[in-house]
């Protein structure tokens, strides 16, 4: 975000919320009338309704606040501390024997690895110790009226959240999540919920705030959805002679680049890797220098679940070590 964009960010909550406070109601803006036509015009809801709900809603700071700083913000060396630690991979080999029945059958139907499922729930929410503090509603009515960054996409997905409700006979006001609305284990957004959330024991429910076998096959849909490749490498650690190979290092995460093309810019790619697979060459910093990985289509794929290719990583590399220590 632009300091332009953030200021008036911050300007827009301070008129909102008035100063030294923590919330307030929702404020009648041409932008809430807006919102609150298009619900009753396009999705049919009562408009006395939909305002008697608003009552009961508060845009918080602290929501705002949040926004601000990101985890994704961090360089990876100390991005990495955060979900690399003993905790959270002891902690998935717990989740994976508490679940293992399950796991094995969404494995075996999904085609997604147990340790990939549980390594995002792990990073997600530490297996559902931290599933969120803020009411979803409070959470996107926040940021899609007093962020104005993002405020199109959060009020995309408050309009998401109040039909997943109806859908679901949930009360708006009760489900918890996210800063940013993100809720459950595995931490949907209200779209990604409607989109890929499973009822795996078929009790009639998409739970996947407490219930581990619908978040677990959830997950994987969402993998399933996104075309991951069953069996398929997610990524592969390099080295490189000299500096041509920065000529490949770009923006985005999606494979760009052949392998043939990295060997030529001295980069020594696993002998297993084809020269005509198509590859993204990613740079890590470390304290001292960087990592150098080559990211596949499956380490594209986890980042359909978060873009950053620091959360990609983190990802991968702690599924790898709660598979590891399972095994041994």
């Amino acid at each position: 975000m632009n300091i332009n964009k953030k200021l008036s960010a911050w300007v827009l909550a301070a008129t909102i919320l008035g100063a030294g406070s923590a919330s307030a109601e929702v404020a009648e803006t041409d932008s809430f009338k807006q919102f609150i036509h298009n619900m009753v015009k396009q999705q049919h809801f009562n408009e006395a309704d939909l305002r008697n709900l608003f009552k009961m809603v508060q845009i918080q700071q602290p929501i705002l606040d949040a926004m601000s700083k990101p985890a994704e913000g961090k360089p990876w060396f100390q991005y990495r501390e955060i979900f690399m630690t003993e905790a959270r991979i002891a902690g998935g080999v717990q989740f994976w024997k508490d679940n293992e029945a399950v796991l094995k059958a969404v494995e075996s139907q999904y085609g997604v690895p147990a340790e990939i499922i549980i390594a995002i729930i792990g990073v997600e929410t530490k297996y559902g110790a931290h599933t969120g503090k803020y009411r979803v509603i409070d959470a996107l009515v926040t940021l899609g009226f007093a962020y104005p960054p993002r405020s199109e996409f959060f009020l995309k997905e408050l309009e998401q959240f109040l039909v997943l409700a109806r859908e679901e006979h949930i009360d708006p006001l009760q489900p918890m999540g996210s800063y940013a609305g993100a809720m459950g284990l595995p931490q949907f957004m209200p779209s990604s919920f409607r989109g890929y959330a499973k009822d795996f024991d078929l009790d009639g429910k998409r739970n996947i705030w407490t219930n581990s076998a619908d978040a677990i096959a959830s997950v994987a849909n969402y993998f399933v959805r996104n075309q991951w490749q069953p069996g398929g490498a997610v990524a592969y650690p390099v080295t490189a002679r000299g500096d041509a190979y920065r000529q490949a290092l770009g923006k985005g995460v999606k494979p760009d680049t052949n392998v043939g093309e990295l060997r030529r810019l001295g980069v020594d790619a696993p002998t297993q890797l084809a020269s005509s697979e198509t590859v993204k060459l990613l740079a890590y910093q470390q304290q001292v220098g960087e990592d150098l990985w080559v990211g596949l289509h499956n380490f594209y794929v986890i980042t359909r679940y978060n873009h950053s290719p620091l959360y990609a990583m983190a990802v991968y590399q702690l599924s790898q070590a709660i598979a590891a220590r399972k095994a041994s």
